[in-house]
């Protein structure tokens, strides 16, 4: 059915009708993009995840190794958590 028809078997001013269908319309519109947007960021979380999964592989892997890396990975993990906190004060420093 087209619009014209549409519009015929309403018995709406043509006025309500035009500006009931622009909102129709910019409303799919806006539907689609926000669709297709999403399913950008469906992309994006696969791809992090692989990238943590694998980093979390990479890390049970080093502990499994041997009992003389657990030193070594208890440090690092002690610096991380250090280095977290030192630029978490950084950045609250630079923003005030």
């Amino acid at each position: 059915m087209s619009f014209n028809k549409y519009k015929l078997s309403l018995g709406v001013p043509e006025s309500v009708c035009c500006v009931l269908w622009k909102l129709a319309y910019d409303i799919d519109k806006d539907a689609e993009d926000q669709n297709m947007y999403i399913d950008g960021m469906d992309s994006d979380f696969l791809s992090a995840t692989g990238l943590l999964t694998g980093s979390v592989k990479r890390f049970s892997t080093m502990l499994r190794s041997s009992r003389d890396n657990r030193k070594i990975m208890c440090y690092m993990s002690g610096g991380l958590v250090a280095l977290f906190f030192l630029l978490y004060y950084l950045v609250s420093r630079l923003q005030r």
